[in-house]
């Protein structure tokens, strides 16, 4: 798709290049695109689900990609599809789903008077924008095949890592510590002691009389001749081990008796509890 958007854009770059003015294909790739994108910025603004939100906010970043791509910047229309749209935003998605935005959280101002302080940096900035536009409008594109000459991403990887490696190196410093102070204050106290592997193991230990097994037991249907999951395993005295069936089968009245799979199995059991009582009772 990018290669697509890549071979359709570039002679409308360079139409504009020569001639200083936008070619007929631009002006309606933007104005199909412009109102796209104005419509799923209000959508940010005013969607009432925060997935909606993240959503509308993918779809401005996939027509900016496409402009980008029209203004004869191939790199940055692929980064902003692959970096911004498909990394950064699906991140964004995944923690949305992972931690849960619903209509119980707090809409509560923390800071007094922050909605006038946005009201007047967005006057501020709108104003800005205007003036941009107006005195842009008699411009003419100079300096575009410099620019581009070798290619693209070379002339860009020429410019970031070669003219302006300092400030790349501080802002992927100012990223990772902005990466570890989120995750610094995202850490929950916990509400209990932390139980570790030896503390299970003491417990364990201490619920020996209560019949507690500290050895694994054997799958079901192991001695049984079956191995099925409804089978009770046999322990080395040849007597069935109820808990090696799974809790739902015995909560559900599932499981079988040792007896539907190995009759001999099942007498020498019975004979072995018979022999076990009358030694009890003599005792």
């Amino acid at each position: 798709m990018s290669a697509t958007m890549a071979a359709l854009a570039g002679p409308v770059a360079a139409s504009l290049g020569s001639t200083g003015q936008t070619p007929t294909g631009e002006a309606v790739l933007f104005w199909v695109l412009a109102p796209v994108m104005v419509v799923s910025a209000l959508g940010l603004l005013f969607a009432r689900k925060t997935v909606h939100a993240a959503m509308s906010v993918v779809l401005v970043m996939i027509s900016l990609a496409i402009l980008y791509i029209a203004q004869d910047a191939p790199f940055l229309g692929v980064v902003q599809v692959i970096v911004y749209t498909g990394a950064v935003m699906m991140l964004f998605l995944f923690v949305l789903m992972l931690v849960g935005v619903d209509s119980s959280d707090s809409f509560v101002e923390t800071i007094t008077g922050q909605r006038w302080i946005g009201l007047l940096l967005g006057t501020g900035l709108a104003v800005v924008l205007v003036g941009v536009v107006l005195n842009a409008a008699g411009l003419q594109p100079t300096g575009l095949e410099s620019a581009n000459e070798g290619g693209n991403p070379g002339r860009i990887a020429q410019v970031i890592f070669g003219d302006y490696l300092f400030a790349m190196e501080v802002v992927g410093t100012l990223l990772v510590t902005a990466a570890v102070g989120a995750i610094v204050m995202t850490h929950r106290p916990r509400l209990t002691p932390l139980v570790g592997q030896r503390e299970r193991a003491d417990a364990r230990v201490a619920r020996l009389e209560q019949g507690e097994i500290l050895t694994p037991l054997p799958a079901p249907g192991v001695y049984a001749t079956s191995n099925a999951l409804d089978v009770a395993a046999l322990g080395p005295d040849g007597l069935p081990l109820e808990a090696s069936v799974p809790r739902v089968l015995r909560i559900r009245g599932q499981e079988r008796p040792v007896g539907d799979v190995s009759a001999p199995t099942a007498t020498a059991d019975q004979a072995e509890i018979t022999a076990s009582s009358d030694e009890e009772e003599q005792a």
